[in-house]
């Protein structure tokens, strides 16, 4: 069968190489047959740790019989007739050799360097000094809990139906909730519903639902991520109906949303006679540049 595996025409051979020290040792290599006895040796001390001098080859068929000693370093391989498939045994005849003990094999017979707590508390640049100048972490259950009103004073301004702006990222949307949520952690939080598929759910958080907007479109943020930008149109109403207009005006305007004219005129609401000072002397914000006029001139009704 080995002379079939050869290769017609081919000046190597292709045999399995074993270890009498080495159990685990059993590759397959390729040698030229015009290396000699001794050059063979070269490469399989680079591979098995046996020197040339103590290590001695025999080679065996395929089936396991032995057909010769290598025992002239100065032959070359071919003297021999090794076929592919063949089996070169390397015995490593050093008791003292790298080889021998086992130890290769197995790791547990390996002395291991040891060295005392104390001794090891004492070296720098070790693990435990890297460990030690990390932030120390509290066990589970001993962290600092946050309080039921956190973020409380925050979200005081924030309304339901407020246009806002959320940090990070300056992601537009509407508020659609306001409060705390038992599924979250504790304090306030607001529910925002974005313009764009910038969010993470659908007002549903862990199986709670919060409010209702398109997949992806929601998410619950802290108050302090929000910046209202337009007061939502529930609270101009309510303010509308409790609130003489000039009052209406300077509380619920906000700098750079030009959105009164708009409402007024929707409601086809034009108040008459009534004068606004100057934001110097009512303290508002109303017009740029603080001049007088009448809010007829300002707001107009459409037709």
């Amino acid at each position: 069968m080995g002379s079939r595996l050869q290769i017609e025409g081919d000046e190597s051979v292709l045999v399995r190489v074993t270890h009498s020290n080495i159990k685990s040792f059993s590759p397959e290599i390729r040698f030229s047959l015009q290396m000699t006895v001794e050059a063979v040796k070269e490469k399989l001390w680079k591979k098995c740790g046996t020197s040339v001098n103590s290590m001695s080859l025999e080679l065996y068929d395929e089936i396991g019989a032995k057909i010769s000693v290598l025992s002239d370093n100065a032959r070359p391989l071919g003297f021999y007739s090794p076929l592919d498939g063949y089996c070169l045994h390397v015995i490593d005849l050093d008791p003292s050799s790298v080889t021998s003990g086992g130890w290769l094999e197995d790791t547990s017979l390996v002395d291991k360097y040891t060295i005392s707590d104390e001794a090891y508390g004492k070296l720098g640049g070790t693990f435990r000094k890297f460990k030690e100048t990390l932030p120390l972490k509290q066990p589970p259950g001993q962290e600092s809990k946050i309080s039921d009103n956190y973020m409380g004073e925050v979200c005081a301004d924030i309304k339901i139906w407020d246009r806002c702006e959320v940090e990070p990222g300056e992601r537009r949307g509407t508020v659609k909730f306001v409060g705390q949520a038992e599924t979250l952690a504790p304090g306030f939080w607001v529910g925002v519903q974005f313009d764009e598929p910038a969010g993470k759910h659908d007002g549903m958080v862990k199986g709670k639902r919060y409010f209702d907007c398109p997949p992806l479109h929601g998410a619950m943020v802290r108050p302090d991520k929000v910046k209202v930008c337009l007061r939502g149109i529930v609270v101009i109403f309510q303010s509308l109906i409790n609130l003489p207009v000039n009052v209406l005006i300077k509380e619920l305007y906000l700098p750079g949303q030009e959105w009164v004219a708009l409402v007024v005129s929707t409601l086809h609401f034009q108040p008459r006679g009534c004068e606004f000072e100057s934001p110097q002397e009512q303290g508002g914000e109303f017009l740029e540049g603080g001049s007088r006029g009448s809010i007829g001139n300002r707001l107009s009704t459409p037709g």
